[in-house]
């Protein structure tokens, strides 16, 4: 009964602010950049309809660092209430071109200032990575990348395609990894209390020693050092939850 309320509220809550959202940016300069910002923190709140407290952290690292691309792990729809509040502002994602074709949502995404790639067509795509590089420096963004390029549910975190890293490397500019926790099975709308999901900001790559050959070389670090990490989250909130559990056993004793 509780996950059919939140769905409920969260079905309302969007369509209401993306309603909303829509007729903002018709009339405040369409497809402007500083609009994925200004909305996912808006859709961050979802956090609190699903039970979910999202702990962030190093947010800094992206401090005096005026254009790079974000990488992330790409987990579930629940990428949806973990990730909006890590975005930065100025920054811009890459979608499929066929999420322009969601109600509302899809029209959002290209109004606010998003790109959408045709992944299906590989010329195309080879020349928008290109076309996003100069833009990065042209219109002064940043870019958030999946490089898994498509959700892993549960599978751990899939092998990275290259084209984030052939743009970082065509661009110049820094790779920013940011790791979610693993939150595969760890949801339950019917929770009261989803427990926590730790975001984490990665401290910058720099790309310049790099070529466009290295591109392969420079996901697979990135890939690891992203693994890695995960890991050492998802240990950390094991270890918290029990000693959470230890605690409140020796309370229920007493």
């Amino acid at each position: 009964m509780l996950a059919f309320i939140r769905i409920i509220i969260a079905t309302l809550f969007i369509i209401i602010t993306t309603f909303c959202a829509l007729l903002y940016c018709l009339i405040n300069r369409p497809r402007a950049p500083k609009h994925v910002y200004t909305f996912c923190r808006w859709f961050n709140q979802l956090q609190k309809i699903t039970g979910v407290s999202v702990e962030q952290r190093g947010l800094s690292n992206s401090a005096n660092i005026a254009n790079a691309v974000y990488i992330s792990n790409h987990q579930s729809v629940y990428d949806f209430v973990t990730t909006p509040g890590m975005l930065q502002p100025n920054t811009v994602s890459l979608g499929k071109k066929s999420l322009l074709w969601i109600p509302f949502f899809g029209q959002l995404y290209w109004i606010t200032g998003n790109i959408l790639i045709d992944r299906e067509n590989k010329a195309k795509a080879r020349n928008t990575i290109q076309q996003v590089a100069d833009a990065i420096h042209q219109r002064n963004l940043s870019v958030w990348v999946y490089p898994e390029g498509t959700r892993s549910k549960g599978r751990g975190l899939l092998p990275f395609k290259t084209g984030a890293f052939r743009m970082a490397i065509e661009a110049g500019v820094p790779i920013i990894p940011v790791v979610i926790s693993t939150t595969h099975n760890k949801i339950d709308l019917n929770k009261l209390d989803n427990g926590t999901v730790i975001a984490e900001m990665l401290a910058p790559i720099n790309t310049q020693t790099f070529k466009s050959t290295d591109a392969r070389q420079l996901a697979e670090q990135c890939h690891q050092l992203m693994a890695e990490k995960i890991a050492q989250l998802d240990n950390e909130l094991k270890q918290d939850s029990y000693l959470v559990s230890e605690e409140t056993s020796k309370e229920n004793k007493a």
